[in-house]
């Protein structure tokens, strides 16, 4: 079988070919909007066809960042006894999803009630640190009858104690404005390949191994870029032997943190795992980032004792991985806002347990009256619609009769 990843536009000149060159008439050939339209369609009719299970199973829950004024909220379900290693999209599937610009404790649990209600009651829930997000969840676990595990993500655990540790650091503060500095001499230049990686804006602790990584990679080149008579390169480093000692102990820190979170990412969380990450977190220099992990271990290994799990799921990256290959999708359009291109969302997980004859029956239970439906109760507004109500033609003006 043949697989690509092709744009809307593009599908009705493909079906055009492939009846061509098989010596058939095309019957019609389809409009791109109405390629959308499929694809919307079948997201809707995955999200509407969720029902409980009568396994285990987790929640990861999560926003997206803001897309013009609006946000969405993604709920994935996965199964315990399917997960065996780091988890992919198709493992998941889309049990939950809601756009809206305004975002607190209680309009999450709003939002969670229905879900879980049709899906069924969640074993556990994986979410990030968001304190947001996490009233949301402790208002509806208020309503709950039965205890639900709450998972703490390793990746954001990892982040906060990062952020903890250097924030306020003065040696960390000159090394980042350093490597910002040295950025901006190195663009546009033959040395453009030694540029620092960006730092981001929000989060930006989530990313800071591979600052670390770069400055350590740097320094171990210092003396074979001497040797070599790059003059010119070494004037243009110059303030780095200042920064030698910070860069050793942080590239070590980050190093170490990144070993534990592959290993639990990839591995998941039990006694073997809990035992290796310990004896990582022995070369850590610093007590309270050392005292912050090992109590999110103890936590964690008594929740997958008490769930009887082999291996326990600790990381909502497949989360993020999915909204990773939304956004591009919504950058394309000039009024970038959350619209109904969000139920794109469900359509691109679980895709092992797609076929052809599910496919069709999922278009065929999900008419696009209920496609226009969703939209006017989901999203009643967005950038591009206020635009063309601001802008029309035939708009009475004020004092017209």
């Amino acid at each position: 079988m043949l697989q690509a990843v092709v744009s809307y536009r593009s599908v009705p000149t493909i079906l055009h070919l492939f009846y061509q060159h098989s010596g058939n008439d095309l019957p019609w050939q389809p409009h791109f909007t109405s390629v959308i339209n499929w694809v919307l369609r079948l997201g809707l009719g995955l999200l509407n066809q969720t029902a409980p299970l009568d396994v285990p199973w987790v929640a990861i829950i999560d926003h997206s960042i803001d897309i013009g004024t609006k946000k969405a909220l993604v709920i994935l379900r996965v199964p315990l006894h399917k997960f065996s290693g780091a988890l992919q999209r198709s493992d998941c599937e889309c049990i939950g999803l809601d756009v809206s610009d305004t975002v607190n404790g209680e309009t999450i649990r709003d939002v969670l009630i229905p879900i879980f209600q049709q899906a069924g009651c969640p074993t556990g829930i994986i979410k990030d640190g968001d304190a947001t997000l996490n009233k949301g969840i402790r208002l509806w676990q208020e309503q709950q009858s039965s205890t639900v595990e709450i998972i703490d993500d390793i990746s954001h655990v990892v982040a906060n104690a990062l952020k903890k540790q250097y924030e306020d650091s003065t040696a960390y503060q000159d090394f980042v404005s350093w490597s910002s500095s040295i950025a901006k001499q190195f663009r546009q230049t033959t040395y453009a390949f030694l540029i620092p990686p960006k730092l981001r804006k929000k989060g930006r602790f989530m990313s800071m191994g591979r600052l670390a990584t770069w400055g350590h990679k740097l320094s171990e080149r210092l003396d074979d870029l001497k040797a070599e008579g790059e003059t010119r390169f070494m004037e243009r480093l110059a303030g780095i032997e200042s920064h030698l000692p910070f860069i050793k102990g942080f590239a070590e820190t980050t190093g170490c943190l990144s070993g534990i979170m592959k290993r639990l990412k990839c591995q998941g969380l039990n006694a073997g795992t809990v035992e290796a990450c310990r004896n990582q977190l022995s070369f850590l220099t610093d007590s309270q980032m050392r005292l912050t992990l090992d109590n999110w271990l103890n936590k964690h290994q008594a929740i997958q004792q008490r769930l009887s799990v082999e291996f326990l799921p600790v990381s909502s990256d497949v989360i993020e991985s999915l909204f990773g290959s939304f956004k591009p999708i919504m950058s394309r359009n000039p009024q970038a806002d959350m619209n109904r291109s969000v139920l794109l969302i469900p359509a691109l997980c679980g895709a092992a347990h797609l076929n052809q004859q599910t496919i069709t029956a999922l278009l065929a239970g999900t008419p696009h009256k209920l496609l226009q439906e969703w939209e006017e109760a989901h999203i009643p507004y967005t950038l591009r619609k206020k635009r063309q109500e601001i802008f029309k033609k035939d708009k009475p003006k004020s004092g017209d009769n």
